[in-house]
């Protein structure tokens, strides 16, 4: 039965994290890593989460083909994969709990930043690109999520709706792919962990391609406003999931 409860559960928050992810860019975690905790627990949940981001990546890539800027991928993504390392690394000595709280906090704090740089009209250059990839890659080699993390920046680039969610997708398709063979070297993932992320993901790749109709149709302000609202949810997510897998753990 409770096989059966997994399947049923996780197979319609994949579709519908895969709308969401379709339509904003991240999000996707959001809705899958308190099923996958529960039913997997936190370990086998952050190889899974992976190898989910790696098909939802490719298909915004191909949704949004003709309007990635290739440029500002690669900017961003080269020097993502050695950040990937270092926070895996890095991750034996620190408090990851501690970290997902922080970046959670970082996250709510983005909202209100972000709003008072595209009222001063600031707008980030291609080199700082290079240097948010860094830190990406860093960070989400050392916890579960920093999908919301990376939004504000890239609107800060220029970008919105189908060039911000391609763009997006295609210099964190290397993240993604580092953090699983990361893992799959410190021998967290097996086979069964692949099996799930590639079937969940597959669920999610579906809900992706309902998206594009609504991106297209939706309003530039209303697009922002909704990214914000997730990065709301998303920063309270995972400071609570944190701070009660502190609790739990005392």
């Amino acid at each position: 039965m409770s096989l059966l409860l997994s399947i049923i559960v996780l197979g319609i928050l994949g579709f519908l994290s895969g709308v969401l992810g379709g339509i904003i860019g991240f999000g996707t975690t959001i809705l899958l890593v308190p099923p996958l905790i529960y039913f997997y627990g936190p370990v086998a949940t952050i190889p899974v989460i992976a190898i989910i981001a790696i098909i939802a990546n490719v298909s915004r890539i191909f949704l949004w083909w003709h309007e990635i800027r290739w440029k500002v991928c690669f900017v961003y993504g080269l020097p993502s994969i050695p950040g990937v390392f270092l926070g895996a690394n890095t991750l034996v000595s620190l408090n990851e709990k501690f970290l997902e709280v922080m970046l959670g906090i970082f996250i709510l704090c983005l909202i209100p930043i972000r709003r008072w740089m595209r009222a001063q009209k600031f707008y980030l250059r291609l080199w700082h690109m290079g240097i948010l990839g860094l830190c990406i890659g860093f960070l989400t080699g050392i916890v579960a999520t920093t999908g919301a993390l990376s939004t504000p920046f890239f609107l800060a680039f220029g970008l919105s709706k189908g060039a911000f969610l391609g763009t997006e997708a295609a210099g964190s398709l290397g993240i993604s792919i580092t953090k699983s063979i990361v893992f799959h070297q410190l021998g967290v993932v097996d086979q069964t962990i692949m099996m799930q992320g590639v079937l969940i993901g597959l669920v999610v790749l579906i809900g992706s391609y309902f998206s594009k109709k609504i991106v297209l149709r939706l309003p530039e302000k209303s697009f922002t406003q909704l990214m914000e609202l997730v990065m709301l949810v998303s920063g309270i997510t995972i400071i609570t999931m944190s701070v009660f897998t502190i609790k739990a753990s005392l």
